[in-house]
């Protein structure tokens, strides 16, 4: 084991990665809350300003997986496709199986220019998570408590206020509604066959209501919807714990882009050509699990430097000072500030614990579960 090797599996060496994270995300959202005042007096303004500081915080998440972990990511499209990228507002499904399925996704989003300017319909509970609830609030983000009666009002209202974006943005959902899980996706293929849906053997029965609505607020804006697959190479299951130790991955995504105009626009049609799609997706897992590649040209989109650099300002600034007075508390000799400061460190090391948890799918939503929990 090398040198950089052995740092990177090293305790201490997370903590600072963490501390860096947390405590630039803490002033990242304090400049953003400083930012409202613009709201009123230019708004295309605030929201660049906000997209270049959401992009100084995700980017450090980026920076793990690209530069820390150096986990390769392999697109399987078209030219044509691919030559779209970060040139129009989009919609993007993604399947939700994997740990750090977000990641992957915001690598490609980095390597095309709009990390900044993503946007996700999210779970409504994220909104109260420091740094990352925090930070969506500032770029617009569509929270949604998951009951569609309850949510309608917010989602649609939240979707047109994003209709006049003056950044490319890539609209991420998660149809299936939660990560894939054995228990889920038996109760969903249940579902599937009282509704006489055709079942799915890799994915969870998509869910078409936030599908269907954001096609409908969006159309004029978004020009397309882009279908991407992922799967990892070896049938490795990574963790975003995994990507802080600096494991290596290779991640296959299989992107195909449907223009809107080709979506129909009726709501029940719609979910229909969702459902296909989805079957469309089962397919293509399938073929990948016997063949292990995915159809399709391959491209490697060069990573840039500038999530390396961004990371290396913030370390610089806030490391400096955190050793300097890590070694005047030891360099007194007085106990009191000697456990202050590593009680310090412990509640830092429980932050950093808990947000990397948000991650975890055994800690996932018991969204999906409500047929089993009526069973029961």
């Amino acid at each position: 084991m090398g040198f950089i090797a052995f740092l990177k599996t090293q305790f201490i060496v997370h903590l600072l990665i963490g501390f860096v994270f947390v405590v630039s995300g803490l002033i990242i959202n304090f400049i953003q809350l400083c930012t409202l005042v613009l709201w009123p007096i230019n708004k295309q303004f605030y929201r660049r300003v906000n997209c270049r500081l959401a992009y100084s915080l995700w980017s450090q998440l980026v920076m793990l997986l690209e530069w820390w972990s150096g986990t390769e990511c392999t697109l399987f499209s078209d030219e044509a496709t691919v030559n779209t990228f970060g040139k129009e507002h989009v919609i993007i499904i993604l399947n939700h199986n994997f740990e750090i399925d977000f990641l992957c996704g915001w690598t490609m989003t980095e390597r095309f220019g709009v990390l900044g300017s993503s946007k996700v319909l999210a779970k409504r509970e994220l909104l109260y998570v420091p740094l990352i609830g925090w930070t969506w609030y500032f770029l617009e983000i569509v929270f949604c408590k998951r009951k569609w009666e309850e949510d309608r009002d917010t989602v649609i209202e939240g979707l047109k206020r994003l209709a006049d974006y003056p950044e490319y943005m890539w609209f991420l959902l998660y149809c299936e509604g939660t990560r894939f899980t054995e228990t889920k996706h038996r109760i969903s293929m249940e579902v599937a066959e009282s509704k006489g849906l055709p079942k799915l053997k890799y994915h969870l029965l998509p869910r078409t209501k936030g599908f269907t609505t954001a096609v409908q607020c969006l159309r004029g804006t978004v020009s397309a919807v882009y279908d991407v697959t992922l799967n990892f190479r070896g049938n490795k299951n990574p963790s975003l714990l995994g990507i802080l130790y600096g494991k290596k991955y290779e991640a296959d995504m299989c992107v195909r882009r449907f223009p809107l105009e080709d979506i129909p626009q009726d709501e029940k049609e719609a979910a229909k050509w969702l459902h296909k799609l989805y079957q469309e997706k089962d397919a293509l897992q399938e073929m990948y699990n016997q063949e292990g590649i995915f159809p399709g040209q391959q491209f490697k989109p060069p990573r840039r430097p500038w999530t390396l650099l961004n990371f290396l300002f913030w370390a610089t600034v806030l490391l400096s000072p955190l050793f300097t007075f890590g070694f005047g508390v030891f360099a007194s000799g007085s106990p009191l500030l000697i456990l202050a400061f590593l009680g310090l460190v412990g509640a830092a090391s429980f932050g950093v614990r808990r947000l990397i948890g948000v991650t975890e799918i055994e800690k996932g939503s018991s969204y999906g579960n409500q047929e089993f929990k009526k069973k029961e």
